[in-house]
């Protein structure tokens, strides 16, 4: 049940839950390890599950005309799904891949519908973290129109700076929407700092 306590607090800062309801939601949690490479999911699949990483990082990105975009990075303590996909029961647009061996806490579809319908508690757990996930979308988006690449770089640097400098230059830099050496450029002058 210990390898709950992560999500669990991540929950209750949501929604606080009693025991008994606490209980029956941990109840359909599974936990499972990945390895690097790995994929949550890919374009094409419908999004059945929601993950919470204990530990780990994964990256959202699709590919058009051959070329891949990176649109978001997970690490430890966060929600990370399709979530286009989980809500409207479409296939996928993205590709959530494993950047190094993670551990997460997984919910599937059916069972957390089936929280929302039985629980007051854990419907408005699925509201909150919807409004979370928008919240988190219009700052990334914000963030991409009036923030400079090097004040982009240093906010994810703050989110999670051992597992950022790891991340594959090409993977960052896509992110960040600027071009590999203009990274490294950025990374030097960090450094210099």
């Amino acid at each position: 049940m210990s390898d709950f306590n992560q999500m669990k607090a991540a929950v209750f800062s949501f929604q606080p839950l009693d025991d008994a309801e606490w209980a029956e939601f941990s109840q359909t949690l599974h936990l499972k390890t990945y390895k690097k490479g790995d994929f949550l999911i890919r374009e094409g699949e419908v999004e059945n599950q929601v993950y919470f990483l204990n530990t780990g990082a994964t990256r959202h990105y699709f590919i058009r005309d051959g070329k891949e975009f990176t649109v978001d990075f997970q690490f430890a303590g966060d929600f990370v799904t399709a979530y286009y996909s989980l809500i409207t029961r479409e296939p996928s647009t993205v590709f959530v891949e494993v950047l190094e061996e993670t551990t997460a806490v997984i919910i599937n579809y059916q069972e957390l519908q089936s929280l929302y319908a039985h629980s007051h508690h854990g419907e408005r757990i699925g509201r909150l973290m919807a409004e979370y996930q928008y919240v988190k979308r219009l700052r990334r988006e914000m963030d991409l129109l009036s923030r400079t690449a090097e004040e982009r770089y240093a906010h994810l640097l703050q989110r999670a700076p051992m597992l950022v400098s790891n991340i594959s230059v090409k993977h960052l830099s896509s992110y960040l929407g600027i071009q590999p050496e203009s990274l490294s450029r950025i990374r030097k002058q960090l450094m210099g700092n």
